[in-house]
């Protein structure tokens, strides 16, 4: 916790903190307990007030229980960054040693009746309250904050606009490539590395593929149509959906004539996504969709072999204004759901994709 004390009546929080300027500003990190955020921490969020009024986003609620469960689920090895606070007091500085005007490292001392808005990371913030609210012990848990003073609205405003501004998120693939907790995750990954088919023909780094990439799939494409394939809500799967999707996988490659030709270095991947549509993350997407329905069947394996006969050429008139149009890929849930019924059509399955989907 913070350390009280009291100058002139005045109550103050007191904090371990080191100094920095930039900008021409002083600014300060300190380690901040949960208690604290739970007590001082405050959310300039409330919809009455008109959104060019406020200096913050209003809280997503729906947001909170996920980052809620993370902190409770992973007590040993969650990870937060730092949030950004701007103060409406006076903030002092007392370098160590004493006296030492040099020093960066010191305390700073926060009226306890000061406003301490939080400019980046309320989310973060709201899921700490939560967390804290449904276990206690929690509470000296430590984050990194990053304290300014408050300038007024203005600059508040725009410390938001430049707090996130230039923030990227991660793409769905890197997401999946470095989530370690999520199981269905780990188990794309090593299906793009196990299958011959993924093998080093998977962008496991970006959400699309460049004109000249070797890779015919993406992580997260595989990750989508398996979805699809297994009708997967959780982020976990079991033993018997992983031998499934990747026997459904496997098998479609041994039964897509131009795969086989790609694994057998006979054509290559830059030529597939010119002139065929199941070189195209939505067609794998349809894919998955059909495997659905197809493998509800005892004879799923057998009705695959009739893949062999389709003609998955952009210029089949079968996929225009479905998947393609003008020579070109549609990327649309309609036209995945269409081509998905076509496929099916012709592998003399009667069953139909519902409309949901």
């Amino acid at each position: 916790m913070a350390k009280l004390r009291v100058d002139e009546g005045v109550t103050a929080m007191k904090f371990p903190a080191s100094r920095g300027n930039q900008a021409g500003r002083e600014f300060y990190v300190m380690m901040c307990d949960f208690g604290t955020i739970l007590s001082h921490f405050k959310f300039d969020t409330d919809p009455a007030i008109p959104a060019n009024l406020r200096a913050q986003r209003k809280i997503r609620d729906s947001r909170i229980p996920k980052i809620t469960s993370y902190i409770l689920e992973n007590p040993d090895n969650y990870i937060f960054s730092a949030i950004t606070v701007s103060v409406d007091k006076k903030i002092t500085f007392e370098p160590e040693p004493p006296n030492n005007s040099e020093s960066k490292i010191g305390h700073i001392t926060i009226p306890s009746n000061a406003k301490i808005l939080v400019n980046d990371g309320q989310h973060r913030c709201a899921a700490i309250r939560s967390a804290c609210e449904q276990n206690e012990q929690i509470g000296s848990e430590r984050i990194a904050v990053v304290v300014f003073e408050d300038r007024g609205l203005k600059r508040s405003q725009q410390m938001f606009a430049d707090l996130n501004k230039h923030a990227v998120k991660p793409t769905k693939s890197l997401g999946l490539l470095y989530d370690h907790r999520d199981t269905y995750a780990r188990f794309i990954v090593n299906l793009a590395k196990d299958l011959d088919i993924f093998y080093n023909r998977t962008e496991m780094e970006k959400t699309n593929i460049s004109n000249r990439s070797t890779n015919l799939f993406t992580l997260n494409g595989i990750a989508d149509a398996t979805r699809h394939l297994l009708r997967l809500k959780t982020k976990s799967i079991s033993p018997e959906k992983q031998k499934l999707a990747a026997e459904y996988w496997d098998r479609i490659s041994k039964n897509i004539p131009e795969w086989n030709l790609l694994m057998e270095d006979k054509i290559k991947s830059v030529e597939l996504r010119k002139d065929y549509v199941h070189a195209h993350t939505n067609i794998h997407n349809a894919l998955g969709l059909v495997g659905y329905i197809l493998t509800q069947r005892s004879d799923w394996r057998e009705r695959m072999k009739k893949m062999q006969k389709i003609d998955w050429k952009k210029s089949n008139t079968v996929w225009q204004d479905k998947v393609v149009m003008d020579g070109k890929m549609l990327k649309n849930r309609l036209g995945i759901k269409r081509a998905a019924n076509e496929i099916l059509a012709q592998l003399g399955v009667s069953d139909r994709v519902e409309s949901s989907v």
